[in-house]
């Protein structure tokens, strides 16, 4: 059985990784099909690990891409072998930005909490 990728929405309707994923195809469309790719292999579990993927702790996971700038998709398992992407980012650096740490979680506990998870 494969997982199923989904994308967080907030409570008024966005979504903020199709957002960014949105502006990276237009800003990079490279890495965009690079990272909609990865996005993809998700389904499958062997690519749950590195290089693909990494722990990043607290029920966090990032999908990684190495492109002009390393590119993030932040996202955590729940029941049903379900993947719930909650952020993206890019930078320039191997570690990601405390900001964009806590927003991740922010939105993964905003998730569970209103589908009372």
């Amino acid at each position: 059985m494969e997982f199923i990728v989904e994308f967080y929405e907030t409570a008024d309707g966005c979504c903020p990784v199709r957002e960014f994923l949105d502006g990276l195809k237009v800003s990079d469309p490279g890495d965009f099909a690079a990272v909609l790719a990865g996005l993809a292999k998700l389904r499958n579990r062997q690519y749950h690990r590195e290089p693909l993927s990494k722990a990043i702790g607290e029920g966090l996971f990032e999908l990684r891409h190495v492109g002009k700038l390393n590119t993030r998709v932040l996202w955590f398992f729940v029941k049903d072998k379900r993947i719930i992407t909650v952020h993206g980012i890019r930078n320039k650096g191997q570690a990601i930005p405390a900001r964009d740490r806590q927003t991740a979680l922010d939105r993964m506990r905003d998730w569970r909490k209103r589908m009372k998870l």
